[in-house]
């Protein structure tokens, strides 16, 4: 069993939710850490129906007094109504819940208080290298994506593809996010081929027929069920114009790979550098996550598109993502253009498919993916 890296606190010490896209392994994880609970999961209909008629059954089912069971409630962005008697419990009774979701839509934008800010939010992505350990494989995961189940399956196509229809049935249609389905389809589509580039709303708009703010709509739909997330582009101070438009990557690099049509991803071809940015922040993210260290992530570009991909805290460490196996001065244009608009920035690093580690002679840092991987999750890179 895959040991994960995200720390949960000890049943009935906190109470929390857990946010984390479809398939990332929630439910798995909460029913490891805690199997005492009492379990309600809102996907079982007759679950559902009945807390959806009676939510105060969960008060009513509930000890008055003596010690107090840890609740899990899985699925619980289905029925956000049901956060009211959560917040009644804690405040009254003191009983502590894991609240488990793949979508803080419904609860964000429906009647629910999110627990007047009392419970702590943790987040669940998919496999990080130091999860999988040994068993990491480059080449899989950009391939494969992420998502357990898909990453260690031999067929991961049809179930990338079963995925994307269950997100379009269960998340969008049945939750009656959008009105139009098919426009929101052709829109995940082309959002797919926008993967760790700056987004132009207008351009997707166009081509999907609909208005730029229909498809500034559609991207939030994406944060809001856990799809995606944004990258700002750092503009503090700029000696020269930079890209002011955001970058957006989604969660599973698999899901992009079937969106965007791409086949097979092999070393050396441009598809599989997108992959590996995508990958990189990947990476980042769930370290920074797991290990609450809090860090701001930025990219920076100037006008005419020398880009740097990453840039960390205040010019902390700045990152360029390049999946080749030679690293020319060609690739290091970024990270020196960035050196002379801010001097700055403590350490620059490429993270690359080189097989040694090396340094050149004004600074920069050529780490292959191992090396990346190894200061990143021993602390040693932020």
């Amino acid at each position: 069993m895959i040991q994960r890296k995200l720390k949960l606190p000890p049943a009935g010490t906190e109470t929390f939710f857990l946010w984390g896209p479809r398939q990332t392994g929630k439910s798995t994880l909460l029913k490891t850490l805690y199997p005492k609970a009492v379990w309600i999961d809102l996907l079982k209909a007759e679950e559902f129906r009945r807390y959806l008629n009676n939510p105060e059954f969960l008060r009513q089912e509930l000890p008055l007094k003596g010690k107090m069971p840890f609740v899990v409630i899985d699925e619980v962005q289905k029925l956000p109504e049901l956060l009211d008697e959560v917040h009644w419990l804690f405040e009254n009774r003191n009983v502590h819940f894991a609240l488990c979701g793949s979508s803080a839509r419904k609860v964000k934008r429906g009647a629910a208080n999110l627990l007047g800010g009392r419970a702590i939010r943790y987040e669940l992505f998919g496999l990080s290298a130091a999860e999988l350990g040994s068993d990491f494989d480059l080449t899989r995961v950009l391939n494969h994506g992420y998502l357990p189940r898909i990453y260690l399956a031999k067929q991961p196509e049809r179930l990338l593809n079963a995925y994307v229809a269950n997100y379009l049935k269960d998340e969008i249609a049945a939750e009656g996010l959008v009105r139009n389905l098919p426009v929101f389809s052709d829109f995940l589509n082309m959002a797919a081929l926008s993967d760790t580039e700056p987004v132009n709303f207008s351009t997707i708009a166009r081509d999907c027929g609909v208005s730029s703010q229909t498809i500034r709509a559609y991207f939030q739909i994406l944060e809001d069920t856990l799809l995606g997330r944004w990258l700002p582009s750092f503009r503090k101070r700029p000696k020269r114009r930079v890209a002011a438009s955001a970058k957006f990557y989604f969660s599973d690099v698999g899901i992009v790979n079937v969106l965007a049509k791409r086949g097979k991803l092999e070393i050396g071809s441009e598809l599989f550098g997108k992959a590996f940015e995508n990958w990189c922040f990947h990476e980042l993210n769930a370290y920074n996550m797991y290990n609450e260290v809090s860090a701001a992530f930025h990219y920076w570009r100037l006008a005419g598109g020398t880009e740097v991909d990453f840039i960390i805290n205040n010019m902390d460490v700045a990152i360029e993502a390049k999946a080749s196996r030679k690293i020319t001065n060609n690739h290091l244009k970024g990270l020196r253009s960035l050196k002379e608009d801010h001097s700055v920035v403590k350490r620059r690093v490429v993270v690359c498919c080189e097989n040694k580690p090396r340094t050149t002679s004004d600074g920069i840092e050529i780490l292959p993916a191992e090396k990346f991987l190894q200061f990143l999750w021993q602390g040693k890179l932020f």
